[in-house]
């Protein structure tokens, strides 16, 4: 061994050394905030803080999604110190929902898998667990409908979004993409890789089931089957990877909403959902979205859904940038509830740090 790299891993070694000691730091100031903290131990709007400012303030050469890795696992493991905590996601393990909750909250949180997501739901809303992980939308497949519906009854909040880019891997007992005959996922999984299957498994029978991680549990146990699934669901169930990021969209997306028993403080990049109903009059829709334009709130997302209520009736769910309590969105607000049928607010939250 040169003397030159034994130079470079001394230093290394001492870097090391200087990062224990710094995390122990750490964590002891955590302990500190934590006995003046009221209640939970998780502050979605402080720790988009600190990622953002992380973020902001990195050169390189790791990417800001390591780094914001990282700084999520020092979150988890510091929070763990001040405080156990539980999150309920739409499972079982191996699923994108568990990968949204470990990208969110950190791999030292504990975390439930719930059969659907009327169970996440209802996880929150009864108090026995204290957060859920809930999909909400998809970048090329759209809205999440049960999502949706729940949103409009539940007394939950949204406390934090988490945007998780959806990369797809084929995997399967079998160590050669010739030899498969059957493909397992979930339906919007089969349809976001329909354009790779149709290239390279066009014979190949495809078969929707109620998750990604039970494909991988089918494919494991049959000859000739893979399953379409993210990486994790390969490791828990042991199979090769015979293709990665097989995915049509480079860029798909699915966004998750977590929800609480309470919503977040502003964070300085805050949204806001809503979801509102017009009256039934000429002009009204057009009514209700004046006092955003008027208080120059900007309008990131507008999605109609059947309100059940009625027939032919529906009502908008929308997102909005800013915080309730940033003066321009409380005036609107309070416009919109002379003007609108119904309105909800779910919440303000800090919009997902990407």
């Amino acid at each position: 061994m040169s003397d030159r790299l034994k130079q470079i891993r001394a230093r290394i070694d001492a870097l090391d050394d200087r990062l224990v000691k710094l995390l122990a730091a750490r964590a002891r100031l955590a302990q500190r905030i934590g006995g003046f903290k009221a209640g939970a131990a998780y502050r979605p709007e402080r720790e988009a803080q600190v990622l953002r400012r992380i973020l902001k303030s990195n050169r390189g050469p790791l990417s800001d999604g390591v780094l914001a890795r990282l700084f999520s696992e020092i979150m988890s493991a510091c929070r763990a110190l001040e405080d156990s905590m539980t999150v309920a996601y739409l499972g079982p393990q191996g699923t994108f929902s568990q990968e949204a909750v470990a990208k969110h909250f950190g791999g030292l949180t504990a975390a439930v898998p719930c059969a659907s997501i009327d169970e996440v739901f209802r996880q929150v809303e009864t108090g026995a667990i204290g957060y859920g992980v809930v999909p909400v939308e998809n970048s090329t497949e759209g809205a999440i409908g049960r999502t949706l519906d729940l949103l409009l009854s539940t007394p939950a909040k949204v406390c934090g979004e988490v945007m998780l880019p959806i990369r797809q891997y084929l995997m399967s007992r079998a160590k050669r993409t010739r030899d498969i005959r059957k493909v397992y996922s979930h339906t919007q999984s089969l349809a976001q890789c329909q354009q790779w299957l149709a290239r390279h498994l066009p014979g190949a029978q495809r078969t929707a089931v109620v998750s990604n991680a039970e494909a991988a549990r089918l494919a494991a146990r049959e000859r000739g089957a893979a399953a379409i699934g993210p990486r994790t669901a390969a490791a828990l169930y042991r199979l090769n990877l015979l293709a990665n990021n097989i995915e049509d969209e480079a860029k798909n997306t699915t966004r998750f909403l977590v929800l609480a028993a309470h919503d977040a403080a502003p964070s300085g990049d805050d949204k806001t959902s809503l979801i509102m109903s017009a009256r039934n009059v000429p002009g009204a829709m057009h009514a209700l979205l004046t006092p955003l334009a008027a208080n120059q709130v900007s309008m990131t997302r507008l999605e109609s859904r059947p309100s059940r209520t009625g027939l032919w009736e529906y009502v908008f769910y929308v997102d909005i940038e800013g915080h309730q309590q940033d003066a321009n969105v409380a005036r609107a607000l309070a416009e919109l509830k002379q003007k609108a049928s119904f309105l909800k607010n779910l919440g303000s939250y800090p919009a997902a740090v990407t």
